[in-house]
């Protein structure tokens, strides 16, 4: 019998390791090229904070007035790191939960060049004066086809892999990692045609802007951070997940209220008047999925303490799951119609949910993410634990101070909008320290960031330490035989959703 386990083992860490060859190319270079989107996007953040606090900075280039570099600045993050981390992500996911290598890297990879030259282009036009003036929608239109066809490259191959799997159990993360991948091009595709192709009332199209940008942060960006979720914290402590039925709660709570919200951004607008709370119940209820999601995967990740505290990756994601609670906390407390969403509707505080959304919940989890993948495609360990650390507590930092001071900031920055007695200079004084604040907070991980741009190259090198313990931030008892990261992909009956 135990001869019989242990060649079972070494089969399955032998279809482990040819799976793993077969992403290194196509997931590093999204790792790596979205790593270097992230720092351009930035330095541009950081020089759109400066112009608001100083108008007059160089006032004299066209291609850096504000309007320009802050577009520039949010579709870099966007397009550039966000959809990059996760596509690299994604197709890691469900190739190790499918048990399939992936047979089409080449195409994935060729796709991926595509996505970034169309990427680098709209960046180009944005700061050139040719964008569309629409809310993460700032690239020329005739770039938006040309991304969906890259996408498709990516998404069809790996949804091949999901639909070839052998018989047998589903994942709680191959769910959120399937439904990402199909929300994606709906969203994405019905924004284009209905603003860019069929055109109309720009009112109308305002709408459908609004309920882009909140369809990419609930239906693409929070549900690949919660299959990142359920997917490390099962894995690393051996435990499985906690509440079968609270994950079941989590998946469809957010496949049905995501598709809702948005429209609360036009509250007060000549459109018909049910929209807007409409979009404000659905942007209070996803407090619901958040809270599921965080309920079920943060005890699962508490039940191993020495771990917790010993693993990077499961400390990323831990952040990165409280964002996520917060980030359904502050969607209740800025959406209620007749209090606060007057204040959150035009003020700096859609900027604070953006971060807390995008660097806070996905960023985190992604970064827990690339460190685990990280050393099992190119086979090396992570150079340095300080490179790690200096990483994490500057971008906890950064990510406490934007989010958290730009939704209270701009709940101020709102009363003194709402307050007709005073001149219109009284509500952006209200709003300076805020900014100031939030510059400092993007300088500081703006350097956390190249550090981890560096490391990862060198890794990508394969200049990485040779080792056959991961990387830790300090000692742990290794009670689990494959240790606190382990690689064992199945973590019991409560990790997954149907057999």
């Amino acid at each position: 019998m135990s001869h019989d386990s242990s060649s079972s083992a070494e089969q399955d860490a032998i279809l482990r390791t040819a799976i793993d060859r077969s992403m290194r190319h196509p997931v590093m270079f999204f790792f790596t090229s979205g790593a270097l989107w992230l720092a351009l996007s930035l330095v541009l953040g950081i020089l759109a904070m400066a112009k608001m606090i100083a108008p007059e900075l160089l006032d004299g280039l066209p291609m850096l007035t504000q309007g320009r570099v802050f577009a520039a600045h949010i579709s870099t993050l966007i397009y550039g790191w966000g959809c990059q981390a996760a596509f690299g992500v994604l197709i890691w996911l469900v190739a190790r939960l499918t048990r399939q290598e992936n047979r089409a890297s080449g195409i994935v990879l060729a796709a991926g060049h595509a996505w970034n030259l169309v990427v680098s282009v709209g960046t180009i036009a944005i700061l050139l004066g040719y964008g569309t003036g629409v809310p993460w929608l700032e690239f020329p239109a005739m770039t938006w086809p040309a991304l969906l066809l890259a996408y498709a490259l990516i998404a069809i191959w790996t949804m091949i892999q999901f639909r070839v799997r052998a018989a047998g159990e589903v994942f709680v993360a191959q769910w959120f990692a399937v439904g990402a991948l199909i929300w994606l091009p709906w969203i994405m595709a019905t924004a284009y045609a209905l603003i860019f192709v069929i055109g109309g009332n720009p009112l109308m199209s305002a709408a459908v802007a609004a309920w882009f940008r909140s369809g990419m942060t609930y239906l693409f960006f929070l549900p690949t951070a919660a299959a990142v979720a359920y997917y490390l914290a099962p894995k690393i402590t051996g435990r499985p997940i906690h509440s079968y039925s609270t994950s079941l709660i989590g998946f469809w709570a957010l496949a049905i209220i995501g598709p809702w919200a948005g429209m609360q951004k036009l509250a007060g607008a000549p459109i018909p008047y049910f929209l807007p709370y409409l979009g404000a119940a659905a942007a209070v209820l996803i407090g619901v999925p958040t809270a599921a999601i965080a309920i079920s995967t943060l005890r699962t990740m508490c039940a191993c303490p020495e771990k917790f505290a010993a693993s990077p990756s499961l400390r990323f994601s831990a952040a990165g799951v409280v964002c996520m609670l917060l980030l359904g906390v502050f969607g209740v407390v800025i959406n209620l119609p007749d209090s606060t969403l007057p204040l959150s509707q035009f003020s700096i505080t859609s900027y604070g949910m953006d971060i807390l959304a995008i660097y806070g919940c996905f960023s985190f989890l992604m970064f827990g993410a690339i460190y685990f993948i990280v050393p099992r495609v190119t086979r090396r360990e992570w150079l340095s634990k300080r490179f790690i650390k200096c990483h994490f507590l500057f971008s906890m930092y950064a990510v406490i101070t934007v989010a958290v001071l730009g939704v209270l900031g701009g709940l101020l920055h709102g009363q003194g909008q709402e307050d007709f007695k005073f001149p219109w200079e009284n509500a952006v004084a209200r709003a300076y320290p805020y900014l100031i604040a939030t510059l400092l907070a993007w300088c500081f991980v703006l350097i956390s960031n190249l550090f981890f741009f560096v490391h990862l190259l060198l890794m990508w090198m394969r200049l990485g330490r040779r080792s056959s313990h991961p990387t830790l931030l300090g000692h742990a008892h290794l009670s689990n035989p494959h240790g606190p990261e382990g690689d064992i992909d199945n973590a019991g009956p409560g990790s997954v959703i149907a057999h």
